[in-house]
């Protein structure tokens, strides 16, 4: 266990070289190991931001974002947001939001959100996603930001919600991990979901690719899936398709009545995991029948970027 392990109470995912010294898959393992023992988590950078945010928000015009609802953030204290994950590589809505933030609530005002392992690992992208205030995603750190009055943003459901299938890309999948529940129950935070429609069909995915990202190796890499896209390059990714994007933030769920020690009842935390999946789903389901389907209602409207 190294010391940053120690420190917070658990272990650390070790990665490369033990069993596999010749594997290049062990080799970038070692590379992420060293990025996710850099310790200090706040290194957003307010100023980095600020001068991004006409580029990002220039590149996210081509997808017509739109967000709603915003003012259901609690204004004051931390808070945990809880997301469905889309759009492969471009998360469209995921950047739409995080710039969102930036310009309603400004570049100064925190909000860190849990990226994979891997980010850290590649040269110039480490450091780059940590002055966008992102940090790798492990329970550890979420609790260490909230703890410190540091609001969050995770996608629970990860890589194989990031690229489930073209078929299932109106259902919310969090897989029962309640690991943000019992973040949001041990800190007594506000937990308010935020669902994305439209930035899961810029591609067409067919399969997650399990069992090729086994076979690889990668799941060692803590990637579960290599997926299968139909258009070029057929894996991972291609060019994506200009669908309009809405994220809706959720009414709160405030949880404080239950107390902190209801983040070690596993029948409360399951209660309230199936509380913030219900809601989820019946938003993405009312945004799906307002506007079917997002790639046609944008190619149907002039190019234009607004954001509500």
């Amino acid at each position: 266990m190294t010391e940053i392990a120690a420190r917070q109470g658990r272990s650390v995912r070790r990665y490369g070289g033990e069993n596999h010294r010749l594997s290049v898959v062990d080799h970038l393992g070692a590379r992420v190991q060293r990025g996710l023992e850099v310790d200090d988590l706040l290194q957003r950078d307010p100023a980095f931001i600020e001068r991004a945010l006409p580029l990002v928000e220039g590149a996210l015009s081509y997808f017509d974002p739109e967000i709603q609802s915003f003012e259901r953030l609690p204004r004051d204290g931390p808070v945990l947001i809880v997301g469905n994950h889309s759009g492969g590589i471009y998360m469209p809505d995921h950047w739409a939001f995080l710039c969102h933030w930036a310009r309603q609530r400004g570049t100064s005002e925190a909000l860190y959100t849990l990226g994979f392992d891997l980010l850290f690992a590649i040269p110039g992208v480490g450091s780059m996603v940590r002055r966008w205030g992102t940090v790798p995603a492990n329970r550890a750190n979420a609790s260490r930001l909230l703890a410190g009055g540091q609001s969050v943003l995770v996608y629970p459901g990860g890589d194989q919600d990031n690229y489930r299938p073209w078929t299932e890309r109106h259902r919310v999948e969090l897989y029962g991990r309640t690991g943000f529940v019992e973040l949001a129950l041990r800190h007594q935070v506000p937990l308010v979901p935020v669902v994305g429609h439209g930035g899961h069909e810029i591609m067409v995915i067919l399969a997650r690719g399990h069992t090729l990202a086994r076979r690889l190796g990668l799941d060692r890499l803590r990637i579960n899936v290599l997926p299968l896209v139909a258009g070029p390059p057929w894996a991972v990714a291609t060019f994506p398709l200009p669908a309009k994007v809405i994220v809706r933030v959720c009414e709160p769920f405030d949880w404080t009545h239950l107390g902190p020690d209801a983040a070690s009842d596993p029948g409360a935390v399951r209660h309230c995991y199936e509380e913030v999946l219900g809601r989820m789903q019946a938003q993405l389901d009312d945004l799906v029948a307002a506007l079917p389907p997002p790639l046609v209602s944008r190619l149907l409207r002039p190019v234009a970027s607004h954001v509500t």
